[in-house]
């Protein structure tokens, strides 16, 4: 099963004096690893290097991509996705800063010092499953309500929002197996469900510790 972080981390390296800051945030789409790199470069603008590397999760298989960022070919981008991809992590960004010492670290000094700091960040970080799953609509009694938070609960569901109309609207994250459970629920009337409706397809992830 693909894994991801449940939580954004960061870590700071010094290799012969140039400083590697490392930060490891999770996303799920190439406009959020836009508006990241965009937050990094704001923060660290006196930086002449912003390395990066991620991999997001599809239905059609994974999207990587690196850039090393001025850095030499090959000494950066690489060895940071090599590190994410060798942890089997998906839905992950990793943006390395380098701010430079003074001193040469040369091709092979590089490609361990932005491994390292990449490691670094990840080792700091919780690790969970992400998988393939669905936001649905579930419409029900106010009458209802407690029974499905509490079936939600005890299967580890996660409830997005709920919605206090005129009858009760909750969004909530299922997998393919819960999703069967929810429909199975509705069918044999073991709480009442109004109606259930997917809204789209998306990566959850869930929050037990590998």
């Amino acid at each position: 099963m693909p894994k991801t972080i449940l939580e954004d981390t960061s870590a700071e390296i010094i290799v012969k004096k140039s400083k590697f800051i490392a930060n490891l945030f999770y996303i799920s789409s190439i406009e959020e690893v836009e508006i990241k790199l965009k937050e990094i470069k704001k923060k660290y603008y006196d930086a002449k290097h912003h390395c990066y590397a991620y991999s997001i999760m599809t239905n059609n298989g994974n999207i990587n991509k690196m850039s090393d960022d001025g850095e030499p070919s090959g000494t950066a981008g690489a060895p940071m996705l090599n590190i994410i991809n060798k942890n089997g992590l998906v839905n992950v960004l990793i943006v390395v800063t380098r701010y430079f010492g003074g001193v040469l670290l040369g091709t092979g000094g590089l490609v361990k010092a932005y491994s390292d700091a990449t490691l670094n960040a990840i080792e700091k970080a919780k690790i969970i499953n992400e998988q393939n799953g669905y936001e649905a609509e579930i419409i029900l009694d106010y009458s209802e309500l407690e029974r499905f938070t509490y079936f939600c609960q005890k299967n580890e569901i996660t409830i997005i929002k709920i919605d206090y109309d005129e009858k009760i609207k909750c969004n909530i994250e299922i997998n393919e197996e819960e999703k069967d459970k929810i429909f199975n629920i509705k069918k044999e009337k073991s709480i009442k469900i109004e109606n259930i409706k997917i809204i789209k397809e998306k990566n959850i992830r869930k929050n037990t510790e590998i």
